[in-house]
């Protein structure tokens, strides 16, 4: 009778292990967009006034994707929206911005993104930005209420040639 209760308590035991560490399990994530799949809606933006080129700005991006899109936990994103806050001296500074990502599911992930962006000029005279961001995913619905994960982006903006590219990596999981 003790052998059976006690084999009954550790198989419980393991088996609230095992749930435990399957609902933790890290999630690998990488994603290079296709070009175009980024357009800025709206912006504004405001000269603070006491140094040149020292701008604040609101903007509303919306990436929207076909065949090629960013996978969560095997779900397709159709949409992400962001608003965009930033802080720039001539093309230099920091930004944050606040995700939705609305997945071909029905469900949305929300996530914040913090975001720094040198501007070089080249020799040419031609401006480069380059930028580094580290995403925190933070819930969401349905399926991705207790999604967690960081990632992190790089990328850069050609405005004299109009050519970008940016590419996003790291991990997700899920808490219960």
């Amino acid at each position: 009778m003790k052998r059976g209760i006690a084999a009954t308590v550790l198989a419980t035991l393991f088996a609230l292990v095992a749930g435990e560490t399957l609902a933790q399990q890290k999630h690998k994530y990488f994603f290079k967009p296709p070009p175009g799949t980024t357009k800025f809606m709206q912006t504004h933006q405001m000269d603070v006034g006491d140094v040149s080129g020292h701008q604040l700005r609101l903007a509303e991006a919306q990436s929207t994707f076909g065949d090629e899109a960013p996978v969560l936990d095997g779900v397709k994103a159709r949409e992400i929206r962001g608003i965009l806050v930033s802080d720039y001296v001539g093309g230099t500074g920091n930004a944050f911005l606040y995700r939705v990502w609305a997945l071909e599911n029905g469900d949305k992930v929300y996530s914040r993104m913090d975001i720094m962006a040198p501007t070089t000029i080249g020799a040419d005279g031609a401006r480069t930005t380059s930028y580094t961001a580290v995403e925190k995913l933070n819930g969401g619905t349905g399926k991705f209420k207790g999604l967690r994960g960081t990632l992190f982006t790089t990328g850069f903006s050609d405005l004299k040639t109009k050519t970008s590219g940016t590419q996003t990596e790291g991990e997700y999981w899920f808490e219960q």
